[in-house]
C-alpha cells in the first residue's frame, strides 16, 4: 500500500485505452495503477521501490498464449503472496482453469464490469491477506445485466441498446462480431433481461 493509503496495482498491458479504462475504474476504488507493457518490464519493476508495495497485478490476456501461464508461475515464484488476477475476453471454464493452475488468484471477463473489478481486487486482497482460497466456482463471474457492460464508443451503445429492446421482445437473437469483442457476455445480458430466464423448461 502506498503512503497516501492508496493501494497499488500493476495492469500488464500495453494497449493504452486499455490501460486508461482499467486505471479509471480502480481510482474509483481507491487503487493507483503502474503499467507494464509486457511480462520482461512486469518481472523488472517487481524489484523496485514501487514494485516492492504492489497490493494486486492484472494481466490481460486475449488468446491461448501459453507464455501467459508461464508469466503467472514466475510472478508467483518472485512474489508468492501477491495476487495476480488475469482478464480475458474468453469465459470459458477452461480458461479459468488453466489461468488457475498457473497461479492466478482470480479472473474477470470482458467487457470490464466496474463493480465486479473493484470486488475482484478487494477479495483478492482480502483472501491473500486472510491466506484463504475460494473454491472456482466462486471465482467464475455471474451473468451481466446491460447497466454493467462498459463501452462509451456510439456504435457499441447503440447495439446495447438494441440488445436490450431485442431481450424484452419474444424472438430469436443473431449475435455477429470479431473475436474476443464480448458477444458471450452480451448473449448473456439479453438472456438475464429476457422472460425466458424464469421459464421452466
Amino acid at each position: 500500500m502506498t503512503r497516501n493509503g492508496q493501494r497499488l496495482l500493476m495492469l500488464i498491458d500495453e494497449e493504452p485505452a486499455q490501460r486508461r479504462l482499467v486505471a479509471a475504474l480502480a481510482a474509483r476504488g481507491g487503487w493507483r495503477t503502474l503499467f507494464a507493457n509486457d511480462g520482461e518490464m512486469a518481472l523488472a519493476m517487481l524489484g523496485t521501490h514501487e514494485g516492492m508495495q504492489l497490493d494486486a497485478i492484472l494481466l490481460d490476456h486475449w488468446s491461448d498464449d501459453p507464455a501467459a501461464a508461464d508469466l503467472i508461475a514466475e510472478l508467483r515464484a518472485n512474489r508468492p503472496s501477491l495476487p495476480i488476477l488475469m482478464l480475458t475476453a474468453n469465459g470459458s471454464v477452461a480458461h479459468a482453469v488453466s489461468a488457475m493452475r498457473a497461479g492466478a488468484t482470480d479472473f474477470l471477463v470482458k467487457p470490464l464490469a466496474p463493480e465486479r473489478l473493484l470486488q475482484a481486487l478487494d477479495a483478492a486482497v482480502a483472501g491473500s491477506a486472510a491466506g484463504e482460497l475460494r473454491p472456482l466456482t466462486e471465482k467464475i463471474p455471474a451473468m451481466l445485466g446491460f447497466d454493467e457492460i462498459v463501452g462509451s464508443a456510439p456504435e457499441f451503445r447503440a447495439a446495447l441498446a438494441i440488445a436490450a429492446k431485442a431481450a424484452r421482445a419474444r424472438v430469436c437473437v443473431l449475435i455477429e462480431g470479431e473475436a474476443g469483442v464480448g458477444k458471450e457476455v452480451v448473449a448473456e445480458a439479453i438472456h438475464n433481461a429476457s422472460p425466458a430466464r424464469a421459464r421452466r423448461w
